[in-house]
């Protein structure tokens, strides 16, 4: 396996980055690839639609960013909340950001920012008995359910772009 920057690595974050043949599996969950970062749906969901949005080089901080890389990665992550929002109507969205171990992060040197919709009382007694969740969607239906969500929400944010550069003054 190799990394974005081309490095052997064991990151599932990188191998998800790049499309193609060698890659693990991780690639069918990706939803979206942008110049500098990607969304990509988590593997052990704690409810239907979690995903999560992931610049593309390793990098374990927001102040490691590149200034592109955080213009996508914001933009990224408000598409996710129109596309969870539209999708799933949640009573809330968690946005998270877990730097290090203690902070909860699971992946712990590439950065990721979580998006999970919330409704009142999902909490699920399954989760707390057995270290099981019950969701009633599969990933696949979910990728189906978001991924032409994304790819609309960008062809709009081109639009939109391409606007205000014939216009710069509004």
């Amino acid at each position: 396996m190799t990394s974005a920057t081309g490095e052997p690595s064991d990151c599932i974050f990188c191998d998800a980055s790049k499309p193609g043949p060698g890659h693990v599996s991780n690639t069918d969950l990706v939803l979206f690839r942008g110049r500098t970062c990607y969304v990509i749906l988590n593997l052990f969901p704690y409810n239907n639609g979690h995903l999560m949005v992931v610049p593309k080089r390793h990098i374990g901080s927001l102040s490691a960013t590149t200034s592109e890389e955080r213009e996508e990665l914001m933009d990224l992550t408000r598409h996710a909340e129109i596309a969870l929002t539209e999708a799933y109507t949640p009573q809330g969205i968690n946005m998270g950001i877990n730097l290090g171990r203690p902070a909860g992060a699971g992946i712990l040197d590439h950065l990721h920012i979580h998006a999970v919709p919330r409704w009142n009382g999902d909490t699920n007694f399954m989760t707390v008995l057995s270290d099981t969740r019950v969701l009633p969607e599969s990933l696949e239906a979910t990728k189906k359910r978001l991924q032409p969500i994304f790819e609309r929400l960008e062809l709009e944010t081109k639009r939109s772009r391409n606007q205000e550069a014939r216009n710069p003054e509004g």
